[in-house]
């Protein structure tokens, strides 16, 4: 029972750090990268869509990339959820039949906020880790009755460590992308 509430809160944090990871991908960096589009929502007949399910992408060069939609009734779509996109300030153009995005040059200042907004989901990552820590170990409470005292203390310990080796795996995520936004 210890085992199962411990594997179930192991595999819970793994996807917390992973959808960290996969957070701070769609922070951009100097090169125009595919992953950070792939989330923005077009307005596909009335229904949110991923951009990634409608178009195909491709950068040809380091600051600009290039959206070739899947169907060309919603080039205007995309173009306009590109233009709306928060945190892009990208340079947007429709030549009737793709969508040219150009990204701008990082400033120093606008890797600044970058790092912010880095951190600020690192922090809620943490923060999802140690809720699932907590959830883990009321459960672990709950058994005390079942298994005893000294069998819940060490599902406490190894809880503990598993909890740490997770928010490490944040934090390392973190410096890489951090080294990376700085990164000229």
């Amino acid at each position: 029972m210890i085992s199962d509430v411990l594997a179930e809160a192991k595999d819970k944090m793994h996807k917390s750090v992973e959808a960290a990871k996969e957070d701070f991908s769609g922070v951009r960096t100097g090169r125009a990268n595919p992953a950070l589009f792939q989330k923005i929502l077009v307005d596909y007949y009335g229904t949110p869509t991923p951009l990634g399910q409608l178009a195909g992408m491709q950068n040809p060069e380091a600051r600009t990339l290039v959206v070739t939609p899947y169907d060309k009734a919603a080039l205007k779509e995309i173009e306009r959820a590109l233009v709306n996109a928060p945190n892009l300030g990208a340079n947007v153009g429709n030549d009737g039949t793709i969508v040219r995005v150009t990204l701008p040059e990082l400033t120093e200042e606008r890797r600044r906020e970058f790092v912010k907004i880095v951190r600020s989901k690192g922090e809620d990552a943490k923060v999802s880790i140690r809720n699932i820590r907590r959830r883990a170990k009321d459960d672990l409470d709950a058994l005390k009755s079942e298994v005893g005292d000294d069998e819940v203390s060490r599902g406490e310990k190894e809880l503990e460590s598993v909890t740490k080796s997770h928010i490490d795996a944040i934090d390392d995520a973190l410096k890489k992308k951090e080294t990376e936004l700085f990164e000229v």
